[in-house]
């Protein structure tokens, strides 16, 4: 079949689907006509793109993509489904999802349910009959940009109140917006894995985490109390715990100063702390570095990136756009990794080894699984710790 009448073809298939025109419009002028699936609510946010090639689900449902719109790379999204056990958060996600193909079909003995559907049940519009291709280079060249996903018949007026409801994640604090707004404790494990008997306790600051780094904290036989982002040093150090860990999140770094003052105070009382995405960064800001904005980030699960100490290089996936800045680097703080794709600064860790952050995603599933050896660093590290309180006690 050609591609000419296979385009017809699909147009078809999705306008009996009832699947509406749509436009995806960028601020900076460029519109895309596609159809629209999932809700057809109407959402601005800041356009992204991501290279990964599987994963569509746990990428979708991760909160650092909050009011971000997700362009995916992969030409073709929805073929295996959704399901429940894959969730990265309960509630919330990106703000749009936007496709070149979204499959006919899903065949995957786990799943519940179809990608558009689910996308409806959570209020994220979709729009697919992109060309994601010619997408992707505007944003490589320009930037990420704002932009709307919108019925065809949306006016002028309209697309500018969307737009105006919008300014871009720059000086924008999300963490506490998608944060618990109460602690609990989390006990499940990965899929299929045991429950380990819990040797260490966590103390585990909600910034918009993923739920499979909790699972990998129980994995390694970790008592995990999720706390809100807003949590004192005070209040976290009532627990007792072993370490302190500052996880993923949405928005600007800068804004969260509450979460910084905490850091310190968490730092200067010796605890082992380990920082992932949002989380490292706030540690950088805790540490004296300074963070900026990316021009379009790290999206996708193929990023190879350098251990600077031993010059192993691992592939990670990464979803930020903000960094740790190269020119607020000092003495008392050690850079353990950099991306090889732009240099940028991937790991820092404090001069004694006991606080340490990583830009990208360790726990990412699907996706690789080569750095997740820094869980294992966090378990030793709270091993020292909890040995030599345990010798002070004697």
């Amino acid at each position: 079949m050609s591609r000419f009448f296979l385009s017809i073809f699909h147009y078809e298939v999705f306008t009996k689907m009832d699947f509406k025109p749509a436009k995806l419009i960028l601020k900076s002028g460029e519109i895309f006509k596609g159809l629209n699936f999932g809700s057809n609510h109407p959402k601005a946010g800041e356009l992204i793109f991501n290279t990964a090639m599987t994963g569509y689900q746990e990428i979708i449902t991760d909160l650092s993509y909050t009011d971000q719109l997700i362009c995916f790379t992969y030409p073709q999204i929805g073929n295996t489904g959704v399901n429940k056990e894959d969730l990265e958060s309960i509630d919330g996600g990106c703000a749009g999802v936007v496709i070149k193909e979204l499959s006919k079909i899903e065949s995957n003995w786990r799943k519940d349910g179809d990608l558009s559907s689910f996308l409806k049940e959570k209020n994220i519009p979709g729009i697919t009959n992109i060309d994601t291709r010619k997408l992707t280079r505007i944003l490589r060249d320009k930037g990420s940009q704002i932009a709307a996903i919108t019925p065809e018949e949306y006016t002028e007026n309209q697309i500018k109140v969307l737009f105006e409801s919008f300014d871009g994640l720059k000086g924008k604090d999300l963490a506490k917006i998608v944060s618990t707004k109460k602690p609990y404790i989390w006990k499940s494990p990965s899929y299929k894995s045991k429950v380990k008997k819990s040797s260490y306790k966590v103390v585990a600051y909600d910034f918009g985490v993923k739920l499979n780094i909790l699972r990998l904290l129980v994995d390694r036989g970790c008592e995990v109390i999720v706390v809100p982002a807003e949590t004192t040093a005070e209040e976290a150090m009532k627990e007792n715990p072993d370490g302190i860990f500052l996880s993923n999140g949405p928005g600007d770094p800068e804004p969260c100063e509450y979460a910084v003052f905490s850091i310190k105070k968490l730092i200067k009382s010796n605890f082992p702390i380990f920082g992932i995405c949002l989380g490292h960064q706030l540690l950088g800001l805790a540490l004296n570095l300074k963070t900026e904005k990316m021009k379009f980030g790290h999206h996708g699960a193929n990023h190879p990136v350098q251990n600077l100490q031993d010059k192993t290089v691992s592939i990670t996936s990464q979803n930020h756009g903000f960094t740790i800045s190269e020119g607020s680097l000092h003495d008392d703080v050690v850079v353990t990794h950099r991306s090889l794709f732009d240099k940028s600064i991937q790991g820092v860790e404090s001069k004694d080894g006991k606080v340490f952050g990583f830009q990208g995603h360790p726990e990412a599933s699907p996706g690789p699984k080569d750095i997740q050896s820094l869980f294992d660093k966090f378990i030793r590290n709270m091993e020292i710790f909890k040995k030599a309180n345990h010798d002070k006690k004697k």
